[in-house]
């Protein structure tokens, strides 16, 4: 069957930790390691801030409270503690221009694992226009790997899995999302990922 739409994720994909300096540097504030602060924000287990925020069972705000009274600071640190942990993130505005060219010929979509205050943050940096639509767990309440986030995806644009192509830097999303029927790309590099979905669509012969 014919591939017409194209998922992408966000974090580590389209948004990549590409400088590592400003994050290290407050973990060490805290005397702790790089990898001690991403677990305290980003969450270790399923009942966790972060985890219950992606599923859209707290707040983005309630959980960077959370995240700031286990660092022992005061509530008027949190939003330079959080602009500070994600400084070193870059946007890959060439996946963004393959996406917003894609979407002349696919439909385009967002599949994404995140907090709630992630589609007014795409909206601030200007590439809401990429996608025909935007899958995010906390909107939605079902987060990655649950097979439920990928079948609203696809009902949002009215595709079947057959015909959709879905790109993410976690292997166990892309296997659930194999399982369906979909074709997946596992993001390991920008290059080698955009290669193989540019294969998958005969991107060479039809652009």
């Amino acid at each position: 069957m014919t591939i017409t739409a194209i998922y992408f994720d966000l974090g580590g994909v389209i948004v990549r930790t590409e400088e590592k300096k400003p994050r290290a540097q407050l973990a060490a504030e805290f005397g702790l390691t790089y990898e001690e602060l991403e677990r305290i924000v980003f969450g270790n287990g399923l009942y966790s801030t972060a985890a219950r925020a992606t599923a859209g069972k707290l707040t983005e705000e309630a959980h960077w409270v959370s995240v700031t009274r286990r660092l022992g600071l005061p509530l008027s640190e949190r939003p330079r503690i959080q602009e500070q942990f994600f400084a070193g993130d870059t946007i890959d505005w060439n996946l963004v221009a393959f996406l917003r060219q894609a979407r002349k010929r696919y439909k385009t979509g967002l599949i994404s694992n995140a907090w709630g205050g992630l589609r007014t943050w795409i909206r601030q940096q200007n590439f809401i226009d990429a996608f025909d639509h935007l899958t995010i767990s906390a909107e939605v309440g079902i987060p990655k790997p649950k097979p439920g986030i990928y079948q609203h995806a696809l009902s949002a644009l009215g595709v079947r899995p057959e015909q959709a192509i879905f790109v993410d830097d976690f292997s166990e999303n892309i296997e659930a999302c194999r399982q369906l029927g979909m074709y997946g790309v596992h993001f390991r590099t920008a290059e080698q990922a955009l290669a193989e979905v540019k294969r998958l669509i005969g991107w060479a012969e039809s652009a």
